[in-house]
């Protein structure tokens, strides 16, 4: 089992945002990763059409026999990976928005938030607000559109620096100093973003706190790879090779998958 891969899903190619920060962190591990993308975004969809397209994911890795599911989106961690949990053995790592942090650490109580429709109108993402938030100012901003320009190659476009303007002029107005990405497809924009916001706002992505939780719970149930031989990255996409493959270090192999 310990050297079973790790699995990981994303409505795309987002979720490789968290894949490099597990490999940076756990180097011995085998993974295998799932880009929905002909299914992308999924978060102006519902919360029971999200739960059953996460457990075909799911099954798709248990086939490639995956001792560990990182659940590489936020929104299908905030609307199905209680599901997932209760139906599956396999541990289970989820991605939610780093708020807590944000508003612990903000000096002006404002903090602003990118996320998509379906992460902001789960029950968990209310219930974190309502625990760590309620004596923070929150600008939360759906990005609409963002994820579909980065599927569709468009990332460094004109309609994505527009977008993003537009996105940010509330924040900016509330006096932000925290941005929080609440999406694994939005941290492929810090480039962007850093050249629109102010040098005293900082972006906060849930990357390097998931790869921590990752080796705690794979060092929890003894599953921890300690063998450096035969090492393997799977990448496989029911869209675009080539908007996955932009995304991957030039060596990495990406298979067409009809799932």
């Amino acid at each position: 089992m310990k050297e079973n891969p790790i699995g990981l899903f994303d409505s795309g190619i987002g979720g490789t945002s968290i894949y490099k920060a597990v490999n940076k962190l756990l180097p011995n591990e085998s993974t295998i990763y799932l880009a929905d993308s002909a299914n992308a975004p999924y978060g102006p969809k519902g919360r029971e059409w999200i739960i059953e397209r996460s457990i075909i994911n799911t099954e798709l890795l248990l086939e490639h026999n995956c001792k560990l599911i990182v659940v590489a989106c936020n929104t299908a961690t905030t609307n199905a990976i209680s599901i997932l949990r209760e139906k599956y053995k396999v541990p289970f790592i989820g991605i939610e928005p780093a708020i807590k942090p944000a508003s612990l650490k903000t000096k002006t109580r404002a903090i602003g938030i990118l996320a998509t429709k379906g992460t902001f109108s789960s029950e968990l993402f209310m219930q974190t607000s309502k625990l760590y938030c309620s004596d923070v100012f929150r600008v939360e901003q759906i990005g609409e559109g963002l994820v579909d320009l980065i599927e569709s190659g468009k990332l460094n476009s004109t309609e994505m620096t527009r977008l993003l303007q537009k996105y940010l002029k509330p924040m900016l107005k509330a006096n932000i100093d925290y941005l929080v990405l609440g999406c694994t497809h939005y941290p492929y924009l810090i480039p962007q973003l850093k050249q629109l916001l102010p040098k005293s706002v900082k972006i906060i992505d849930s990357g390097k706190a998931v790869a921590k939780q990752t080796s705690v719970v794979l060092n929890s149930h003894g599953l921890l790879c300690e063998n450096d031989q035969n090492v393997y990255h799977q990448f496989y996409t029911n869209g675009s090779l080539d908007v996955l493959k932009s995304v991957l270090p030039q060596h990495q192999q990406v298979d067409f998958l009809n799932f």
